[in-house]
């Protein structure tokens, strides 16, 4: 069988993007869309992509030249389609970790322009540890804020040589915080301060807001998929139809990245925030707080956990009794697209693997459902029972196990070393679930806060914890 490099004459486009990251989604999405602008618009660019965590998918991505299928299923104008393409906008990636010096390399070129990252909810983060002098940075903004100084002495401070951020991460404010880091770094640093100004002046960070469901390798079929396409592709990734980048930010920058033009679902608006916060608490709330659920009830994939008639009813009555009760739009518009999620959830063309969704759960949790939580308490005066036991299935969930079998957990060495810790000395007693879930609502800098101090959630949370643990997932969710 032949490989997809053997398959396909690639064009190569002017280095455009620094991307930092070469997942599932960011390749079905920012890549998908640099593809199509090349195609429709004349976009003539590539990106060059950076890997920011020390592993082998950089590896795999020059071995296949930057080359994947995309795979794109679901309803179209009305109708369910399958369709398929080679992206080809990843000229190269480069492991930081192994040729930093390339790396740093990039930011001499005079025609890169736009920085896009996705780095999960955990990788815009402040690590003090970081040092100019770091050969790699161990976090994201750190990397970043070495390349830009880098580019910054490069050209001697150029007013036209700063960039654009586009950031996909789904925090609040992502390219705000972004540059709040940035510029924390370069005093942490001590550069100068001609640096900062020519960060505040010449570069230009928007907020975004990212929508599209991506399932990523569909392994239970890839051996059909290999024999239909007449080639391997170890990257080959499936997504949904449905797209929405929303980005605030100038209107002039939907000049220099035409996405609009090319009929893609982008929009250029002066406040994302009513796109946000429907978008994060109902879509990816859901996704969020069903995951641990129907996991350990026995579920594998999306479509399964909400056309099963119990953790179907759970993730229904989730979003519709206990999520849009604390949002402010219009009921109408929050239950027309509430609706439209769960249609995507039921997409038949896509098998979107709940373990998938677990990645860095914790971190996803604070940012997607416990807002609801709280907004919840503070309208009702009382705590929302559906997402709450969420909060308790994760808890269990990260004990690693599902009757019997372990559970691959990936979240950050801190949190997982935390839960490991307090999993292996659980003595099986009330008071000891009491002392864990007090552990991991203190957690505090993952929550930002602690949770302990939120009226009746750790008594809430344990006795949840508490039912799943004695009477199994199946059992302790008809009860709620």
């Amino acid at each position: 069988m032949k490989k997809i490099q053997e398959c396909y004459n690639k064009k190569y486009y002017t280095e455009k993007v620094l991307q930092f990251g070469e997942g599932n989604f960011i390749r079905s999405f920012v890549d998908w869309m640099i593809d199509e602008m090349n195609k429709t618009e004349n976009f003539n660019g590539s990106a060059v992509v950076i890997q920011p965590r020390n592993n082998d998918s950089i590896k795999k991505l020059n071995e296949q030249n930057g080359l994947y299928t995309l795979y794109l299923n679901g309803i179209k104008n009305g109708e369910a389609i399958s369709e398929h393409s080679i992206i080809s906008s990843i000229s190269r990636g480069i492991n930081t970790y192994s040729d930093y010096d390339e790396f740093l390399k990039t930011a001499e070129n005079p025609e890169l322009r736009f920085v896009i990252s996705n780095t999960t909810e955990a990788g815009i983060a402040y690590e003090e540890k970081d040092h100019l002098e770091d050969r790699p940075q161990s976090s994201f903004p750190g990397k970043l804020t070495a390349l830009l100084y880098h580019r910054y002495k490069f050209f001697g401070g150029n007013k036209k040589r700063g960039f654009i951020f586009l950031p996909c991460e789904l925090i609040d404010k992502n390219g705000e915080k972004l540059k709040e880091i940035i510029l924390k770094l370069a005093g942490l640093w001590n550069l100068e301060e001609g640096f900062t100004e020519w960060i505040n002046e010449n570069n230009t960070f928007c907020n975004t807001l990212v929508d599209r469901i991506v399932p990523g390798y569909p392994k239970d079929k890839i051996e059909k998929i290999t024999e239909e396409l007449g080639y391997e592709d170890n990257l080959l990734v499936e997504g949904e139809q449905f797209h929405l980048w929303v980005i605030e930010g100038p209107q002039w920058v939907k000049e220099e990245f035409p996405a609009d033009k090319a009929r893609l679902n982008v929009l250029f608006v002066d406040d994302l925030t009513p796109y946000r916060t429907r978008k994060v608490r109902i879509l990816n709330g859901a996704h969020t707080s069903m995951m641990p659920v129907a996991y350990l009830y026995g579920k594998d994939t999306v479509r399964e956990a909400v056309e099963d008639k119990v953790t179907g009813k759970f993730i229904h009555d989730t979003i519709y009794t206990e999520i849009i009760p604390t949002l402010e739009l219009s009921e109408k518009e929050l239950n027309d697209f509430a609706q439209a999620v769960l249609d995507r959830f039921k997409n038949p063309f896509i098998n979107h693997y709940l373990l998938s969704i677990s990645l860095n759960s914790m971190s996803k949790f604070k940012t997607r459902v416990l807002p609801s939580i709280l907004q919840y308490q503070k309208t009702y005066d009382c705590l929302p029972k559906r997402l709450v036991f969420s909060l308790a299935a994760l808890i269990s969930f990260y004990k690693g196990d599902r009757d019997g079998v372990q559970i691959d957990l990936k979240d950050d060495e801190e949190t997982i070393a935390l839960f490991k810790r307090l999993w292996a000395n659980y003595d099986g007693t009330r008071q000891g679930l009491e002392n864990l879930v007090e552990k991991v609502l203190g957690y505090v800098k993952n929550w930002e806060m602690d949770l302990n101090e939120v009226n009746n959630l750790s008594r809430q949370v344990t006795d949840y914890l508490e039912a799943i643990l004695k009477k199994g997932m199946q059992e302790a969710v008809k009860n709620i």
